[in-house]
């Protein structure tokens, strides 16, 4: 006995046709063909026949054919095949495969179905209340299933008492080469044979993702060893819904020969009954996994992103992609000289860190960002992917701002754990590529880029200049046309090249409003501005006079101040307005 599997454009179709030996078969689209094929046009009403001995399959062209066979790449017009072997018509292969004791307990199936949901939904329970007895268990089936071996266990167990005509129960699925795997099994009487679940009914089921049901004894009589004995009449494959087409339910019994109609009934009733367990467990692991997902997701992106992955992740969101991006990176001042201080307790340093982290990512997430990486005591923020908005820019200033903030409320309060940490920012703006890298349970996110780079240089130049937050050219320009004053302001520091970088930057230093900074006013930004410009033409002097307005508390103007003292507030001959680093800030 054969199988004859059928693919289309190189997909397995769910029909297969069973090949008996001795027997001829015509394969065509016509009504009365033997192995009618309606999905291919290119296939002739009645196209070949096919004659089944022993061994394997011959194939004869018909004259109706008006389209050639083709095996192992030749056309042909009579051709033997052996198992395993196939051959191809217009856009559809066949491949023969024999029917082996392994593939089912009497190896003389009957019957294969591919049951239909709506016709079950017609089924009616002839011992509804014993059903909903078992049903009510399964909501603690689950919940005190710690690992999935217990929810196996429990599941089987469970589906032996509400499937009574079950004389055994499997968890099945499909291995990594997509071979059938038994996880658990259990058998309600113990009879010295051992269930031994059909391969060929594990992968039409699963390769369907529906139930199929296989009869193997419909002819065998009441009296046969075979039924009395091995038990196994029939056995039908339930796929769970929603868990990745891997895991599925086996149940197998005995056939009625006394009563097949009431059997036949209380079997799609057996059916419908296994249909809602797997729909219910597949479900509410499914939920399980997406708010495992969504845990894990929660702690790089903001809920307005998750909100647009949706409820089932749409995570092709989040394939790497080349896009313009904001880059916040913010680090902890002097962190490597309290952890030598604080080398007797670094457990407690530890949580201080993790809790000045978490300032800094709440912020990140609450203007809309996304958490890339965790550098000890240093985090990286982006915005622009994975979806794009003009506000990007600006949210990356919001959150600084905000992290500004929140630092120094804990630097007022002396019982505060972060009182005495200082944070320093830089933000840059351009183009990088971001993405996710991982696995579908596991997802993390990163950017690429020279603006990266950009962002940690200006945030380590934060330190030579005496401020808190540091952005680009680019930045600079978006928060003086689109940002109120009330939320941030900008002024101008200096023209600077980096050490190791070969382009000139005009930096800026973002700036609470004034109603919240208020010993540095509107007009001492403005006095500064100037400042910086006479020093950039080359007139210190005024510099000098316009740095010095500002107040003692502020520290902007200490960088420029100690170049033009050193020259006595003389530009040299030289000067090109830029500012040269002679190492990297650190």
């Amino acid at each position: 006995m054969f199988r004859l599997l059928a693919f289309h454009h190189g997909r397995r179709l769910d029909r297969e046709f069973l090949l008996v030996s001795d027997s001829s078969y015509v394969l065509g689209r016509a009504d009365d063909a033997g192995l009618q094929t309606t999905w291919d046009d290119r296939i002739s009403r009645r196209h070949v026949e096919i004659t089944v001995d022993a061994t394997g399959v011959r194939l004869t062209r018909l004259s109706d054919a008006s389209n050639p066979i083709f095996v192992d790449g030749a056309e042909v017009s009579n051709s033997s095949l052996s198992s395993g072997q196939s051959f191809v018509i217009g856009s559809s292969r066949f491949e023969l495969q024999q029917v082996t004791q392994a593939d089912s307990p009497g190896n003389q199936i009957v019957q294969q179905l591919a049951i239909d949901r709506q016709q079950l939904q017609r089924v009616r329970y002839d011992d509804a209340a014993k059903r909903i007895e078992v049903l009510t268990s399964l909501p603690a089936v689950i919940r005190e299933s710690g690992i999935e071996r217990d929810l196996h266990v429990r599941l089987a167990s469970l589906l032996l008492a509400g499937v009574q005509n079950a004389d055994g129960v499997a968890i099945v699925g499909l291995s990594e080469n997509l071979r059938p795997r038994v996880f658990h099994q259990e058998q309600r009487f113990e009879t010295g044979i051992l269930m031994q679940p059909s391969v060929r009914l594990i992968s039409n089921a699963m390769e369907q993702q529906t139930t199929v049901l296989h009869v193997w004894d419909k002819n065998t009589g009441a009296d046969s060893q075979y039924t009395q004995v091995a038990g196994f009449g029939w056995a039908y494959c339930t796929p769970f819904v929603d868990l990745s087409g891997d895991r599925a339910l086996y149940i197998t019994g005995r056939s009625e020969p006394d009563n097949p109609e009431a059997g036949e009934r209380r079997l799609h009733a057996d059916i419908k009954f296994t249909e809602f367990i797997a729909d219910i467990v597949g479900s509410l692991q499914r939920q399980r996994r997406l708010e495992r997902q969504q845990s894990g997701l929660r702690q790089f992106f903001s809920p307005p992103i998750l909100e647009a992955l949706g409820r089932d992740l749409d995570t092709s969101l989040l394939e790497p992609r080349e896009c313009d991006v904001t880059v916040l990176f913010c680090d902890l001042r002097g962190f490597s000289h309290r952890a030598e201080e604080e080398s007797d307790n670094l457990t407690g340093l530890l949580e201080r860190v993790s809790l000045a982290l978490e300032v800094m990512t709440s912020q990140i997430l609450r203007f809309g960002g996304v958490t890339g990486d965790f550098q000890g005591d240093a985090a990286l923020g982006f915005w622009g992917w994975p979806i794009s908005s003009e506000e990007s820019p600006l949210n990356a200033c919001r959150a600084a701002l905000a992290i500004r903030e929140e630092f120094s409320k804990a630097q007022a309060d002396p019982d505060n754990p972060l009182k005495d940490f200082e944070t320093s920012i830089g933000i840059a703006h351009g183009r990088a590529v971001a993405g996710k890298i991982g696995t579908r349970e596991q997802v993390k996110v990163t950017v690429f880029g020279p603006v990266v780079n950009l962002a940690s240089r200006l945030e380590s130049m934060t330190r030579e200049l005496h401020v808190s937050v540091l952005i680009d050219e680019f930045l600079d320009q978006q928060i003086r046309q689109k940002m109120s004053p009330t939320e941030g302001r900008v002024r101008r520091l200096l023209q600077v090249l980096p050490y190791g970088m070969d382009r000139p930057l005009l930096v800026s230093e973002l700036v609470p409003a004034e109603h919240r900074s208020p010993l540095l006013t509107d007009q001492h930004l403005a006095d500064f501005e100037k400042g910086v410009t006479s020093f950039i033409a080359g007139q210190w002097g005024d510099a000098w006079k316009f740095l010095h307005r500002m107040p003692a508390e502020d520290r902007a103007q200490d960088y420029l101040s100690m170049l033009i003292t050193q020259h006595d507030r003389k530009s040299p001959s030289d000067w090109d307005g830029i500012v040269r680093m002679k190492k990297k800030s650190s």
